[in-house]
């Protein structure tokens, strides 16, 4: 059988893609970190030529899709996506994004990461970082079983036949309250679960050593009589029979296995953190593509022709393909084969390499590799160090990059954003975020630049003593001005084959930091803020929702060509602002007044984005809280008369004003003025927050706009002042109704945090928390739900300020 080939490469997102699904010959299907869903039809077939177009626009990042193959009731059949908004959307192919989905499932409380549709076509099974899965009925609409049980992060589901399904687990992220350890001991359960259609868990299967991240049927006929295959971060492929029984296993894979799929052939296909898609045909590895990515996250299979289409950290879609008449042109196939060569390979994918001891480039002539995908480094005439992979098929060497050192190793500094670091990390977190860059001095506390990485890019508080450990375990034995390594910098020192994963398992094992180690938590001094944005796709949504305006005749609401061309000049000094390179400049000044009509004016449901630039503008120039309308009205009474705060059916309208609110504080002006509306901006928050506390974005937003209101009424000039006291037993009054009510982490930990620094202003609000608000059943209630270490650190901290006063 003839190896595969590139037919053609489709380049369109904007961010990772996340996952793919091959329905039939004539279109393919991705789902994005840009938020989007695409549909890519076949044009022609020789040479093969996509269109593309956008089938869905999210408001967050999508990870899982899966297509329902058309029927009586569905003619055109399903595409059906889930991402980090807990929604599942369901679509007909041929409708328009802005049109309405056939259906909104709504049920999960995290990241919907996995889906897969049964092949009778009768219901949907859905996955997700809330420990969860779910089985959909198609057509109701309505979950119909709800999988429990797991010990984590459902990564994988597996619809096995109209009865059975399959699902897999991680033990890390995401486990039940009660019994969430936030480590690298691999110490939890690694297991696939086997439950009915009902629900009822049938069994459960051990023998994975690590996160179970795809399941996959095995055709009848495989040598291995196996009746699904399961993949994980052990970077092996294990097939098994439905009773638990283990009776195979494929190695090849270097790291983390995202994506497993059967092809039509018996064969089956898996990508992975490698950068390479490999081809199984009974035990054995018969091909491997390497991709000038990071990570191949999604690879699927057309049931039809065998043509297999795959999704990857570099934003493209990249379709392959056995038959000739389906392959690119020459020309279109070496440049692919180039920027293969081209990319560059982080030294700690490949473990430590002696360049003294490395063969020369006669090795690639005088020796041949004993298996496919086989690697070999390979010391240049040049110095530099080159990876090869072994083809099979082709019989020859095939250059796959060049090998790149660490930074951060040679005492020598890093520049990132105009400023000089030490180290430069690069944190990958999974399934929400793209690789994020984590710089560090050594001069710094480990706690304190974790604690401004982790509020910088908006993830859970969670993370912060894995993210310390983390700086800590790479940066052992380093000094300031020291080397701890003769190597000159280079590429990231995690690369592609250790990046550190927040809240997930890793090969490695990091011991958590002695208490003793630990900062104190209280009081909070620093005002927080929520910064992070995608702008592009901000300006891309406010740019179709005017269209839309104009398309339904509303064009005293839409935007005329030079407002429009306000928006576009100001989004690029913007995102050089919240990146910290440049100062607020006037073309961000000038786009203040714009922002507030499409935030304030719009209707209702397309006020988002406005409402998510006017966050955005809060925090980076004091303009915008000294803006005044023409009647002289200031900006919390302009967010007030909207009716933004009124319409509780909106949360995230409201989360978003609530953001903006909060981001006043990085600004003195900010500061200023939340201080004289505090009355106004409470009320507002309250009466607006009440009932909807359980919204995890909305109560996260609410209790950092109190963490700031606490580091303003504790600070230096508003202590001793007589409102501070009022004002404290005011918020106070709040956070013990939102701390009893959430059962998110963060939003937990954010509130102990507000009412802990508000205990500092004095016996008045200590005596209150506990005679009035008996806050140590409070404390109780929240140390038993949530068994984190932050959240026992800062009980014992607020503890020890409430017995401090009693003696």
């Amino acid at each position: 059988m003839s190896d595969y080939k590139l037919s053609a490469s489709l380049q369109g997102h904007e961010d990772d893609v996340r996952g793919v699904s091959f329905p039939h010959p004539k279109f393919v299907l991705s789902a994005s970190r840009d938020s989007t869903v695409r549909i890519w039809k076949l044009l022609s077939a020789n040479p093969p030529q996509y269109d593309c177009s956008i089938s869905s626009h999210g408001t967050a990042f999508i990870n899982a899709i899966t297509f329902l193959p058309p029927s009586a009731n569905y003619p055109e059949g399903l595409i059906i996506s889930g991402g980090k908004d807990t929604i599942i959307e369901v679509r007909q192919p041929g409708k328009a994004p802005e049109e309405n989905a056939e259906a909104l499932l709504l049920g999960h409380a995290h990241n919907v990461c996995a889906l897969d549709t049964s092949a009778d076509g009768d219901f949907v099974v859905s996955g997700s970082w809330d420990g969860s899965a779910r089985v959909w009925r198609i057509g109701k609409w309505e979950c119909e079983a709800l999988l429990e049980g797991h010990g984590g992060s459902v990564w994988a589901v597996l619809a096995y036949d109209p009865k059975i399904i399959i699902t897999g687990v991680d033990p890390i992220r995401s486990m039940p309250r009660g019994l969430l350890t936030l480590s690298f001991t691999g110490c939890a359960d690694n297991l696939i679960r086997v439950f009915d259609r009902p629900g009822k868990l049938l069994h459960t299967i051990k023998g994975n050593t690590d996160v179970v991240r795809a399941l996959c049927r095995v055709r009848l006929g495989h040598p291995s009589n196996a009746d699904f295959a399961s993949a994980s971060n052990d970077g092996i492929i294990r097939l098994w029979k439905l009773d638990g029984r283990q009776v195979g296993e494929l190695h090849g894979h270097e790291n983390f296995i995202y994506s497993l799929v059967s092809l039509p052939s018996g064969e089956l296909v898996s990508s992975g953190e490698d950068r390479t898609v490999r081809i199984w045909r009974g035990d054995e590895c018969v091909q491997t593509i390497t991709h000038p990515a990071i990570s191949v996250w999604g690879v699927a299979a057309c049931a039809e022709n065998g043509d297999v289409v795959s999704g990857a950290s570099d934003r493209i879609v990249r379709v392959f393909s056995r038959a000739k008449e389906r392959q690119a042109e020459p020309e279109v196939m070496q440049a692919f084969e180039d920027s293969v060569k081209a990319s560059s390979i982080p030294q700690q994918q490949v473990g430590e390499v002696n360049k003294e001891k490395l063969p020369g480039p006669e090795f690639l002539q005088q020796r041949s590799g004993t298996k496919e995908g086989q690697t070999v480094m390979i010391q240049e005439l040049d110095g530099s160090i080159s990876a090869h992979q072994w083809s099979q098929g082709a019989q020859q060497w095939v250059k796959v990059g060049t090998v790149v050192d660490a930074v951060g190793s040679s005492g020598k500094k890093i520049d990132y954003l105009g400023t000089d670091y030490d180290y430069l990390f690069d944190v990958d977190i999974e399934d929400g975020k793209p690789a994020l860059k984590l710089p560090y001095n050594l001069s710094q506390n480990p706690y304190e630049a974790a604690t401004k990485f982790i509020q910088d890019n908006e993830l859970p508080m969670t993370y912060l003593d894995q993210v310390a450990t983390f700086i800590s375990t790479n940066t052992k034995g380093a000094t300031i001005g020291q080397s701890t390594q003769p190597e000159p910098p280079g590429a990231d020192p995690w690369g592609t084959g250790a990046r550190y994963r927040p809240g997930e398992s890793s090969s490695t094992s990091f011991p958590a930091p002695p208490a003793s180690s630990r900062p104190k938590i209280l009081p909070q001094k620093k005002y927080l803020s929520i910064k992070t944005a995608n702008l592009r796709m901000i300006r891309k949504k406010i740019e179709e929702l005017n269209e839309r305006l104009i398309d339904e005749g509303s064009k005293d609401l839409s935007l005329n060509p030079s407002q429009l061309e306000v928006l576009e000049t100001m989004m690029k000094p913007l995102e050089q602002t919240l990146s910290g390179s440049a100062a607020p400049t006037q073309a961000i000044i000038k786009g203040i007044d714009l922002v507030i009509l499409i935030a304030t004016t719009w209707p209702e449901a397309d006020r988002l984005p406005g409402l998510d630039l006017l966050r955005l503008l809060a925090a980076v120039t004091p303009q915008t809280a000294s803006y005044r309308s023409s009647s002289g009205t200031n900006l919390v009474n302009i967010l007030e008369r909207s009716g933004v705060f009124q319409d509780k059916d909106r949360a995230n309208n409201i989360m978003l004003a609530v953001r903006a609110f909060s981001n006043l504080f990085e600004t003195e002006k900010g500061r200023e003025l939340a201080d004289n509306e505090f009355d106004k901006v409470h009320s507002l928050v309250k009466s607006a927050s009440e009932g909807n506390i359980t919204n995890r974005t909305l109560a996260i937003a609410v209790t950092t706009l109190h963490v700031n209101f606490a580091v303003l009424i504790t600070s230096a000039s508003h202590s001793e002042l007589p409102s501070s006291i009022d004002r404290g037993l005011a918020l106070l009054d709040d956070l013990v109704t939102i701390i009893g009510a959430t059962s998110d982490s963060e939003a937990a930990y954010r509130g102990l945090v507000a009412a802990g620094t508000l205990l500092g202003l004095g016996e008045e609000l200590q005596t209150a928390a506990r005679e009035v608000y008996f806050f140590e059943r409070v404390l109780q209630k929240v140390e038993k739900a949530i068994k984190e270490p932050r959240i026992k650190a800062v009980v014992g901290e607020i503890r020890a300020l409430l017995l401090e006063e009693e003696q």
